[in-house]
């Protein structure tokens, strides 16, 4: 594998950014790691950080590069602030960078990265959950699958647990009271989708029993199920904690629909 730390500009955030990115590389004679290539195009997968973390989450908390070394896969892990993979209300446009910006600057950097619908994935933890879905939902013409560890699933919810950051939810949302049913509500993503007739993207969710999200993925299991989407759900005792996501992302890995594995 090759491992590059790429600093670049965005052009829709107007502002320098950072990434990480895992690249698959045939190797030979590395002691305790026997890298893998791939034939024609890599296929990508974006795995997305939560609230109070980075790019660099992943690699610190996890063993990301290694679980890849044998699938032939890119990984990009994107820096993307408190923006919650939204055009803000007040601020900036983290959604149309997330799901349309950064995948054109990772191909024209890493031309060997697909284009493809079937090649692109995305999973992420928390806040990361819920941007990974979103992406799957709200650009289902670019990405195929995506994946959510403890995904924030009802913002909606969220936002009202804690008044005193009422004004850092409105800057990101808008007004708190028209979340449900706008654009950036999983819940009617998902059923707007269905509606449009659109290829449906396969979906894979994880949540501990005791984390204080869980009765929100519980809904919004039962409201994907509900509409027909190619749902892998599960669950298990645990919090919101590393040693269950370093767990479940290798689930993750295992479960993508990668043609080349």
């Amino acid at each position: 594998m090759a491992l590059l730390h790429v600093n670049f500009f965005s052009n829709v955030l107007g502002m320098c950014m950072q990434m990480d990115v895992i690249l698959p590389q045939k190797t030979q004679g590395q002691i305790g790691a026997e890298g893998r290539g791939s034939d024609g195009k890599y296929p990508t997968l974006y795995l997305l950080h939560g609230m109070s973390d980075d790019h660099t989450i992943w690699q610190r908390r996890t063993s990301i590069e290694r679980y890849v070394q044998d699938m032939g896969i890119a990984v990009v892990m994107p820096t993307t602030h408190l923006g919650w993979y939204t055009d803000m209300y007040h601020g900036l446009r983290y959604w149309t960078f997330i799901s349309e910006e950064l995948p054109q600057i990772c191909r024209e950097f890493f031309p060997n990265m697909s284009e493809k619908r079937e090649d692109n994935f995305v999973a992420g933890l928390s806040m990361g959950g819920y941007g990974a879905v979103k992406m799957a939902l709200g650009a289902s013409d670019r990405f195929c699958a995506a994946a959510s560890l403890s995904g924030a699933m009802d913002v909606n919810r969220i936002n009202q647990q804690d008044l005193s950051l009422s004004e850092f939810w409105k800057n990101i949302f808008g007004p708190l009271d028209k979340i449900a049913g706008s654009e950036n509500d999983l819940f009617t993503l998902a059923q707007k989708l269905k509606e449009s007739g659109k290829t449906l993207p396969k979906l894979y969710m994880w949540c501990g029993t005791e984390d204080f999200l869980y009765q929100d993925n519980c809904r919004m299991r039962k409201h994907l199920e509900e509409l027909g989407y190619d749902l892998t759900y599960k669950e298990a005792p645990g919090d919101h904690q590393w040693k269950y996501w370093d767990e479940m992302i290798q689930d993750v890995l295992k479960w993508l629909p990668i043609k080349n594995i």
